[in-house]
């Protein structure tokens, strides 16, 4: 084992809260408007394609990609482009976007066909065309991971369904809804990557799902149970648990021999390939303890972050805090006309009771977040470094390594907010040792 990945660490245990695994997912009506982002992805932007007046179709591209790394962006409704407005991306930056007023009619686009697909560029350029992301939170290009330099040594796919952020549920459904897309989408990659064997990791509190995918894995798909730890789902964890195999710091899957994609990832390029649809809607969990009525919800991307409140029942009392994604890494929504983008796969609504940070206390020096961290880090040790200004040392305890995976802080018997300040460390260190 190296120094990071541990096998003894890997994480902490946290409560599942997974009370929507057996509600089937519904699908939400149109909205009043869609607000389409241009930055619903790693890498540049896209650029508005369209102007104020245009009239749009269900897969119209409304944003052309901005390179290599990055990608279309697609209607989900037929109507009218109303203006071009600058929003709030998650991460505080202003971000393009294009809103959008339905007319009802949900014309599709006369250019939405299934692709033709005979060979590996021809599928490498369906799934670009698709406008896919990864679903499963980071929003990579999936055309950009389905195009490694070293293709010849790639010889496993992993596909992830450990969702072990607590109160998500929407890729279970996505096992039990969706088994054949996942099935299709599995062997096409296979197919013209030409990768031998896929494993499909699924934690264990979602014996269904396992289940389902065991009656229909064909040859070379091996499905594996996981232990139920987080950040089980974490990329590097996943791999290590899966195949044994350690990615290089830095380095990617591929470094490894691996392709590492989302489940609900998969599953929609099995869609795809036979629907020629691209990426418009989203299947995502509502839930947290102010939520009405939680429910898995298939929405249009774009919509209004209130109106699919609305959908849910709305708050059963004022909201603290509400999230795009789980608790554990999910960013705040500060103001809920905000959009749902590609890479949403819940929003929590929870009490301000609920949202109150704990008081920090000072650091007794036990160890639990060294010991829990997945890359072995020393999370009291970065944060003194951060305090003191000392980027040479941030550098030393590899502090860029951290996945803002959360669990240093989640197991601190003082409840110190070690994770956001290892993330202001980072930033530190990136802007040459300014705050």
């Amino acid at each position: 084992m190296s120094k990071f990945l541990k096998r003894s660490a890997q994480g902490a245990q946290v409560p599942h809260e997974k009370r929507t695994s057996n509600l089937e997912t519904v699908k939400m009506p149109l909205p009043s408007k869609i607000v389409l982002s241009m930055g619903q992805h790693i890498g540049a932007p896209a650029a508005p394609a369209v102007a104020k007046g245009d009239q749009v179709c269900v897969g119209t591209v409304v944003g052309k990609a901005g390179g290599f790394v990055s990608m279309d962006i697609h209607s989900g409704v037929s109507g009218t482009v109303d203006s071009i407005i600058t929003i709030t991306a998650p991460n505080g930056a202003p971000q393009t976007a294009v809103v959008i007023i339905p007319d009802g009619k949900q014309t599709v686009d006369p250019a939405v066909a299934p692709p033709t697909v005979t060979d590996l560029k021809s599928f490498q350029d369906a799934v670009r065309a698709s406008g896919l992301v990864g679903l499963g939170g980071a929003g990579f290009p999936t055309a950009v991971k389905l195009a490694p330099k070293n293709l010849d040594e790639i010889d496993t796919l992993i596909i992830n369904g450990a969702e072990c952020e607590p109160y998500i549920t929407s890729d279970n459904r996505c096992f039990l809804e969706d088994t054949q897309y996942i099935l299709e989408g599995i062997q096409a990659v296979m197919k013209y990557l030409e990768i031998p064997k896929c494993i499909i990791g699924i934690e264990g509190n979602k014996p269904e799902a396992i289940a389902k995918m065991k009656s229909v894995a064909t040859a070379g798909i091996e499905v594996k149970e996981l232990p139920c730890r987080y950040p089980q789902g974490a990329e590097k964890v996943l791999i290590e648990n899966c195949t044994g195999r350690e990615v290089p710091f830095p380095g990617l899957p591929s470094d490894v021999g691996v392709v590492v994609m989302n489940v609900t990832s998969v599953a929609f390029v099995g869609k795809y390939l036979k629907t020629g649809m691209p990426l418009t809607t989203k299947r995502l969990t509502v839930d947290g303890d102010i939520i009405k009525e939680p429910k898995n919800v298939e929405v249009i991307i774009g919509t209004p972050v209130q109106e699919l409140m609305d959908f849910c029942g709305g708050f059963t009392q004022e909201p603290g805090k509400v999230l795009y994604g789980g608790p554990m890494m999910g960013n705040c929504i500060a103001d809920l006309s905000q959009p749902i983008l590609k890479n949403n796969n819940a929003v929590l609504a929870f009490s301000r009771k609920a949202s109150e940070l704990p008081k920090a206390t000072n650091c007794i020096h036990c160890g639990r977040c060294t010991n829990a961290c997945p890359l072995g880090l020393s999370a009291k040790e970065i944060v003194q470094a951060y305090n003191d200004g000392n980027v040479e040392l941030l550098v030393e305890l590899n502090a860029d390594l951290c996945m803002s995976c959360g669990t240093c802080s989640f197991v601190c018997p003082a409840k110190r907010p070690l994770a956001p300040s290892i993330a202001l460390a980072k930033i530190m260190m990136k802007n040459g040792g300014k705050k």
